[in-house]
């Protein structure tokens, strides 16, 4: 086992234990303080046995132990690794000392700098806290530096940190950070503290181990499936088949009869069970009889509802951008080029379905789940129960993926556990899970879109014209994300094409229907990207030039586009000829402040089928935390991206949603992933995110080169089914 690897701190009484440890005597130091993204951190006093502040991101115990108190969610993104990494190196810590805790749900003191609450999305974590956390090491690194001052009696400037020893050279002493604890908790923070240079990074831009490794691989590492509680219930829900409908009647007499059936619950989103196992859970729901009222529900297919966004694609949108005179250099121009994209409805299939435990007393309620959105789940769960949001004490475990899942505005799981909760006994833990089948049809998918495109050309093969119509649900429209004037999230990737174009039109219209809809991993992006990228290969073509020329030549002072572009195209070997039956594609994308560009190897067997051989990815993420993990996520994006743009569909007809589980929802197997590579370029620039960025650039990338290889673009998705044979 690698000495620095240690499983992280995550238990279900975390916050309870930290209080142990502030008044038990053993108190170490906190650091606590409030953040203004205008004005920098402001340090608070922080005595030894009691926090002045919960707020705190850094706690050093006698055992010489450093717990980082990471606000953000932890779904495989690696936040418990690059959060820590970003504190250890201004507190000049040893690897091997840190550890990484949850924190509990506060928005005032564990706010999302991005968000204005707390919550993890938008590839946003290393982002919003870099600063915050930098000038958290420094100001305990500060404290333990003045404690060993007072101590020793010699002047601050003569004492030195180094991974994780305090040393006074003149006298030979040192002392580790736990013999400094007790005393640097009695010290007034600083006002200000002097952050490092970035060439002074040790551990920034290393590849440290992660510190989830061990708990993840030994089965140590807490879920929320994980979570029992002592006399804990199981409960499993019927839902309305279709969207919009509600129960008329229930039959459960058979379910009721059942061994270990403890009630049948009737909640505004359909029928719970509760029971001694959830197997019996599950029994007794498929057993229930239930009458639906579809008078409000969504009973259009699939087919009707693209026939109608097409009819919309047939007039002009709401503006989104609006450069020059697009219809006017169309009409002028000497070849136009047209392309219509179509992409369904996605899901986020995480591998660790929706689950919550809840458990309700005289004194409010706890709950113990991967929440993803704190504030928000918080403040639900606290309506549904009428009680006060700060009543509502959110463990936040580890998720099994997520990808936007567990992010929604209405926290539809756990909403739906505290009023299975609310009609139990008192303080009666109940344990509901969600099987795949439920999630799969819940909704909440990423929307289904059309696209339309037109790009004109001029007598030399420039290209003078670009018109983009999107149609589509919107994420925002009515809800505290939304604003007036057209989503933003729609039109991300293509308001903000990065290419130069003279007379450019980008347009919407925003469908409503009753499919919900979520953001999905890179959101707008994903939708967008694909079409513009394939729609630039075409438009290549058709001007008789090279897709990278074509696009290097118009990034224009898109340097960081420019600086992935060339990079990927050097590894790739892009202008190395291939053998007959292979071709390369190629895409770029920006998305979260992230910059990926992606060249795939395709080739073609003799039976026909079209293999994906190789992925070579350059990211520019700002300053890379974690190489590492970086380049994880990179990998990991681009399967997901590789799996949707392949396989992925949710379709409906006559309103029912007709997957169910894997065997109907395809995802790409650990056989079908393509060799990837993948190459970081170096910045100084602040880091942003890498979660969500590797996944818009995949599939264009791999239909630009199935596009080579066949001369047919790719513009209705799932791509499986038009290129196996």
């Amino acid at each position: 086992m690698n000495k620095h690897a240690f499983p992280m701190t995550v238990s279900e009484t975390a916050p309870a234990s930290r209080r142990d440890i502030l008044r038990g005597g053993v108190a170490g130091l906190i650091i606590a303080f409030t953040w203004s993204p205008r004005g920098g951190a402001r340090a608070a006093d922080a005595p030894a046995r009691k926090p002045v502040d919960p707020n705190a991101f850094v706690r050093i115990a006698p055992d010489n132990t450093v717990t980082v108190i990471v606000k953000h969610l932890e779904m495989g993104q690696g936040v418990y690794t690059g959060l820590p990494t970003i504190v250890a190196e201004e507190l000049d810590a040893d690897w091997s000392q840190m550890r990484a805790e949850s924190a509990p749900a506060n928005t005032a003191l564990y706010a999302n700098l991005a968000f204005g609450m707390q919550g993890t999305g938008g590839s946003t974590a290393v982002a919003n806290s870099f600063d915050q956390l930098r000038q958290a090491g420094a100001m305990a690194r500060a404290m333990l530096v003045q404690a060993a001052a007072q101590t020793w009696k010699v002047p601050t400037a003569d004492i030195t940190v180094s991974k994780g020893i305090v040393t006074h050279a003149a006298s030979k002493r040192t002392a580790t950070f736990g013999q400094l604890a007790v005393a640097a908790a009695k010290v007034k923070p600083p006002t200000e503290v002097k952050l490092k240079d970035i060439k002074d990074f040790t551990l920034i831009g290393t590849e440290l181990p992660r510190l989830d490794n061990v708990g993840k691989t030994t089965g140590a590492a807490v879920y929320g499936l994980d979570i029992v509680r002592p006399g804990m219930v199981y409960a499993a829900v019927l839902h309305s088949p279709r969207f919009g409908g509600t129960v008329k009647t229930v039959d459960h007499e058979v379910a009721s009869g059942m061994k270990g059936v403890k009630t049948v619950l009737t909640i505004p989103t359909g029928v719970a069970v509760v029971a001694d196992s959830f197997w019996t859970a599950k029994k007794a729901r498929d057993s229930l009889q239930v009458t639906w009222d579809d008078s409000k529900a969504e009973k259009r297919g699939t087919a009707q509802l693209l026939a109608e966004y097409k009819a919309l694609a047939a007039k002009p949108g709401e503006s989104a951008r609006h450069d020059g005179d697009a219809p006017a250099a169309l009409a002028k121009a000497k070849q136009v080029i047209h392309g219509e994209f179509e992409f369904p409805y996605l899901a986020h299939a995480p591998m660790e379905p929706l689950d919550c435990v809840a458990e309700v007393t005289d004194a409010g309620c706890d709950i113990w789940a991967g929440s993803q959105f704190q504030t928000i789940d918080q403040a639900n769960a606290a309506a549904a129960l009428g009680l006060k949001p700060e009543q509502v004490n959110i463990h936040t475990l580890l998720a099994g993926g997520s990808f936007g899942r567990r992010a929604n505005l209405v926290s539809d799981y756990i909403v739906e556990c505290v009023q299975i909760a609310k009609q139990l006994p008192k303080a009666t833990p109940v344990k509901m899970i969600w099987t795949r089948e439920d999630d799969m049809r819940a909704g909440r998918y990423r929307p289904m879109y059309y696209h339309t495109l037109k790009a004109g050309l001029d007598d030399k093969g420039n290209l003078v014209a670009w018109a983009h119509r999107i149609v589509g649900q919107s994420l925002t429209k009515g809800t505290p994300f939304g604003g007036p004037g057209i989503d933003a999230t729609t039109i991300e990737g293509a308001k903000n094409l990065p290419y130069t174009v003279a007379n450019i039109d980008v347009d919407v219209h925003t469908t409503q229907n009753g499919v919900p809809v979520l953001w999905w991993r890179s959101v707008g992006s994903t939708h967008n990207a694909y079409s513009t990228e394939v729609f630039f290969d075409m438009v290549a073509k058709a001007a008789g030039k090279d897709p990278l020329a074509f696009r290097l030549a118009l990034v224009g002072d898109n340097l960081r586009h420019k600086g992935v572009l060339d990079l990927v195209a050097q590894k790739a070997g892009w202008n190395t000829p291939l053998p007959a039956g292979r071709a390369r594609g190629i895409a770029v994308a920006e998305a979260f402040g992230s910059f990926v560009a992606q060249v795939a190897e395709i080739s073609r067997g003799a039976d026909g089928r079209i293999k994906i051989d190789r992925i070579v990815c350059a990211v520019d993420c700002g300053i890379a935390i974690n190489p590492d993990v970086i380049r994880a996520q990179m990998e990991g994006g681009i399967g997901y991206g590789l799996s949707a743009i392949l396989k992925g569909a949710i379709t409906l007809k006559d309103g029912l949603v007709e997957q169910g589980n894997f065997d109907s929802y395809d995802v790409l197997r650990m056989d079908e992933m393509p060799k990837i590579e993948v190459h970081i370029v170096a910045s100084t620039a602040p880091p942003t995110g890498v979660g969500e960025p590797g996944v818009p650039s995949a599939g264009p990338a791999v239909a630009n080169a199935v596009f080579a290889l066949t001369g047919k673009p790719v513009t209705r998705l799932p791509m499986l089914p038009q290129i196996s044979s």
